[in-house]
């Protein structure tokens, strides 16, 4: 490839993720895009570099990477921004190595319902971000109608629950009601997100006890994940529409996504750090900073998700960063069952992931491909999540070896409460680069 007549930087680096693989490169930006990739001379001796008006090295412990993409965060800004908010989801966001984060449609109030509502989420982003955002819209019984004019806003899907949200304004769909969306969906060339559990067999399992995290697990079982996700495999095959089921939390769900994906139906999943890290045996009563749902389940289910990451029946891995105030979250009393089940975990998603990967001998381009180009592809955002040319120059150096323990000081959400907090994990962000400019992380 004939390098261009000028550049605005070049980042030199022995090590790179491109194309899946870990090979030297030298990367190098115009304007903000990436405009070739050319060989790494080791005396930096290229004629393209010589043009840059800035040459940067990586370092010989790091490995330069696309900036990560997480499209499951509930950042909860305009209406709840005492729980999070835009100024410090980005911060984090930034701090963990994520450049480009999607927004879930709650638990902000108005919930990203119709036009209107998505215009004040835009609003109350503005001058607020230290990363890109992007916005999913939402569908509840109310709002089927608004489907067309939301897509038409620029969206990239919506979001529904098949049971209780948590809050009130975001009711679930009924059976009817998940598939005229779904038809609707499929029309607008849309893909439709679901929160897969089934509430009526939520409602007879038995309720969870307080303090008890076992209890808590079994007052969410495996069943009702997978009757859900059967649900909105049958709806797909039905509408043809395009379905992702997000946080899949049992080797069960996986199951029942593998079979539907060997049927050629139109569906994609993800997991989340949370579930491939932490099991159900270890995790102590009284903790509600591990509540979520669906629960984090036991060794098997972790391990039967791993497995599914890698033969490709999960498509990604996100955090569904969900925080909300100590309060909410009873860290006082540790009552799970009146806690807010969410866990706060945007900073060190990337970390916690590598680190139980690593131990498993996953090498880092698929963690990359996992938590940076599936998540991009899955918004339709080609220029997101991948080191190519004609890519936006969001990059991070990466120590991939380095560890450092999680400390509440270092906790840039708005709430220092995390299932990370005193865990060494594994893989340092040491730079990033936002369309090839070094940010201010304040």
């Amino acid at each position: 490839m004939s390098p261009p007549h000028s550049v605005d930087l070049a980042v030199r680096a022995w090590r790179a993720v491109v194309d899946g693989q870990v090979r030297p490169a030298t990367v190098l930006v115009r304007n903000g895009v990436i405009t070739a990739i050319e060989p790494y001379e080791s005396d930096g001796s290229h004629r393209a570099e010589a043009e840059a008006r800035v040459v940067t090295e990586t370092g010989p412990d790091e490995v330069l990477a696309p900036g990560l993409v997480d499209t499951h965060v509930h950042v909860n800004e305009p209406g709840r921004t005492e729980w999070e908010g835009f100024a410090t989801a980005t911060a984090a966001a930034l701090d963990g190595g994520v450049t480009t984060l999607v927004d879930m449609p709650l638990n902000s109030l108005p919930p990203t319902l119709t036009v209107d509502a998505l215009e004040r989420k835009r609003q109350a982003a503005a001058g607020r971000c230290r990363v890109d955002v992007a916005f999913w819209g939402g569908v509840t019984p109310a709002t089927i109608g608004e489907l067309p004019a939301l897509f038409g806003a620029g969206v990239p899907g919506v979001k529904g629950f098949l049971s209780d949200s948590g809050v009130a304004e975001f009711p679930p769909l009924s059976d009817a009601d998940l598939s005229a969306a779904a038809a609707m969906i499929a029309d607008l060339d849309g893909v439709l997100l679901v929160h897969a559990e089934d509430p009526g067999l939520l409602e007879r399992a038995a309720p969870p006890e307080g303090r008890s995290y076992q209890a808590f697990v079994a007052s969410r079982p495996v069943e009702a994940e997978v009757s859900a996700i059967r649900r909105v495999v049958d709806v797909a095959e039905r509408t043809g529409c395009r379905v992702h089921v997000v946080h899949v939390s049992s080797g069960a769900g996986v199951e029942e996504i593998r079979r539907a994906k060997g049927r050629g139906v139109p569906i994609s999943a993800e997991t989340c750090p949370h579930y491939l890290v932490f099991a159900a045996e270890t995790i102590p009563d009284g903790a509600p900073e591990y509540k979520c749902c669906p629960p984090v389940r036991g060794r098997d289910d972790r391990e039967r998700l791993w497995a599914g990451l890698l033969d490709g029946t999960l498509d990604i891995v996100v955090t569904d960063h969900s925080p909300s105030t100590p309060e909410l979250k009873h860290l006082d009393t540790g009552d799970l069952d009146a806690a807010w089940g969410g866990i706060s975990s945007l900073q060190f998603g990337f970390a916690a992931t590598w680190t139980a990967a690593a131990e498993r001998g996953v090498d880092l381009a698929r963690v990359v491909q996992w938590m940076s180009t599936g998540p991009a592809d899955l918004v339709g955002m080609p220029r997101k999540g991948r080191i190519g040319v004609g890519a936006d120059a969001d990059l991070v150096a990466l120590a991939p070896d380095e560890r450092f323990a999680v400390q509440a000081e270092r906790i840039r959400h708005r709430h220092p409460h995390t299932p990370y907090l005193g865990h060494e994990l594994r893989g340092v962000v040491r730079r990033r680069w936002l369309r090839g400019v070094e940010p201010d992380r304040g």
